[in-house]
């Protein structure tokens, strides 16, 4: 028998449990998670949530700092709606327990990155565990939420039934832990499964980050946009045994220097705002030095800052280094860009609604206009907390005028796929798009490149499409027949946006064209 909830939510970020939490007040909840519940995006976010928060700041400067950093293609009813809605939402998130460093009695507010003034709350270098910890213990707290850990979603059940009004989301199948394959049905679908960073060879995201609500969407035939749009960040740890460490960005923010392997600076050569220029110059100036000198890395350089300083205000980033022999009191952090936030995504409203009835995308996972060609640092947690709680409102207001169909959906059927004995290719072709990715389609790019990219992504998708249907689903094949989708996808939206802008930069097309930058790059599966 299925499962049957009034919400479906999949993904347990920052996201997934604001909207949960506030529609258990209205029915039912089940949230699905891949892996253990902590485990996600929101739990590794260093930085911290951007905000106006002092009174020498204003919701004005944080929407023109947006606005800049997206580089004209954000919606500006998005960056109003988080920007002024903002405030509010974390008061909500102190009010649930969640504890913030303070100063004074005050928050202790940061500066990072393109922001023209100190406006990042955070919680010393750990923000996003704190905030999952909050909403995790304001979850557990309510009877209508039902977890499901270790429970991967394959793809989502649409009522397509003839004398159906229009084609309707009710729900997804999904792999238990056991290797079952069950039905979850409910009125209302929301998609919080966060980014896609794992389509690279190198990026800041933890394992489970590999696009599986895009890729899901677009199947059902939701529409996806800005997809080209991927942000590196310019710092995560280089060292041989670190795997997907970030180097907050907050670090520059508090003083910290770029400097090439002789000790020179040279962020003063690409922006005028030095160190503390937006993600995507950092990352491409960063790519740019390493191309021209053919050093491995480059290094920020804390040092000026003394010990007793790095250790009470970054105390996870300043073990970690030290774990790894790298004392960064006395020597610089050796760091390089990597993938790190999807700007695209699943299109919405400004209530997480998609174009498919019944289903919803918030946080990463979604597009809703707040980030345009470039997110601006720490407003991915805000986008969270915000849209976490818009798409609540309306989403209530639907339930009572929605019902599940009479007939259940049919149950997964495997036909007459058997376990596999050629894992090997599960893991040749994960390595193979993962590495292409980064050659081709990374921090700067050409039309052959692209091309390159797409013919190889074609012949790697017909395969992948060949062994899930021949085989019993895994959460393996799951995952790479969802990053060869978000792939194809990243190269479709980069092969169609002739200019640079953002995070897209192209040598074959090196300038911004207004004409066509005013525009998002649009694309839709028919059915």
């Amino acid at each position: 028998m299925p499962h049957r909830f009034d919400f479906l939510v999949m993904g347990g970020g920052v996201a997934g449990l604001s909207f949960a939490l506030q529609a258990a007040r209205h029915g039912t909840v089940a949230v699905l998670t891949k892996r253990e519940r902590g485990e996600g995006n929101t739990a590794y976010a260093q930085g911290g949530i951007a905000s106006v928060l002092a009174p020498t700041d204003s919701f004005d400067a944080h929407i023109e700092d947006t606005l800049v950093a997206g580089a004209g293609l954000c919606h500006r009813d998005a960056v109003e709606v988080t920007v002024r809605e903002g405030p509010t939402r974390l008061k909500e998130l102190v009010a649930l327990g969640a504890e913030f460093d303070r100063h004074g009695g005050e928050f202790d507010l940061t500066r990072e990155g393109g922001h023209s003034a100190r406006r990042v709350i955070h919680a010393g270098d750990i923000t996003g565990r704190e905030v999952q910890r909050a909403l995790l213990a304001a979850c557990d707290a309510e009877q209508n939420i039902t977890f499901f850990e270790n429970t991967a979603a394959i793809d989502l059940i649409m009522d397509r039934r003839p004398h159906a009004p229009s084609s309707r989301c009710v729900g997804a199948y999904a792999l238990l832990e056991n290797g079952a394959i069950e039905r979850f049905l409910s009125k209302v679908t929301v998609l919080a499964t966060g980014g896609a960073g794992k389509v690279y060879l190198y990026t800041s995201n933890p394992d489970v980050a590999t696009g599986d609500g895009v890729a899901m969407a677009y199947r059902a035939g939701a529409r996806v946009a800005n997809m080209e749009f991927y942000q590196f960040h310019p710092t995560c740890l280089f060292h041989p045994e670190a795997k997907s460490f970030l180097i907050s960005e907050a670090l520059r923010g508090e003083g910290g220097k770029l400097k090439l392997k002789g000790g020179q600076t040279f962020m003063d050569r690409y922006h005028p705002m030095r160190d503390l220029a937006p993600r995507d110059v950092v990352a491409r100036a960063i790519d740019a030095e390493l191309k021209r000198t053919g050093n491995d890395c480059v290094y920020l350089d804390m040092t000026h800052l003394g010990r007793a300083y790095l250790t009470e205000r970054f105390p996870n980033i300043y073990a970690t280094c030290k774990a790894f022999n790298i004392d960064m009191a006395v020597q610089p952090i050796p760091v390089v860009p990597a993938a790190h936030y999807q700007c695209g995504g699943v299109v919405t409203d400004l209530h997480g609604r998609t174009n498919v009835p019944g289903l919803y995308a918030i946080g990463e996972v979604s597009c809703t206009g707040l980030h345009g060609a470039n997110r601006l640092a720490s407003n991915s947690l805000l986008e969270g907390l915000v849209f976490g709680h818009r798409a609540v409102q309306v989403a209530a207001e639907e339930l009572s005028s929605l019902s599940l169909p009479k007939e259940d959906p049919p149950a997964w059927d495997s036909g007459s796929a058997v376990d596999s004995d050629e894992s090997v290719v599960v893991t040749h072709n994960w390595d193979e798009i993962r590495r292409l990715m980064w050659n081709y389609v990374g921090i700067v790019r050409t039309d052959k490149r692209l091309m390159r990219a797409r013919r190889r992504l074609e012949l790697l998708r017909e395969e992948i499409r060949d062994y899930y249907w021949r085989f019993k689903v895994t959460r393996d094949v799951i995952e790479l027949r969802n990053i060869a989708e978000v792939a194809h996808l990243i190269v479709d939206c980069a092969s169609r946006r002739k200019e640079s802008r953002g995070l897209h930069y192209t040598l074959d097309y090196p300038h911004t064209d207004e004409h066509q930058g005013t525009r998002d790059t649009v694309l839709s599966r028919e059915l």
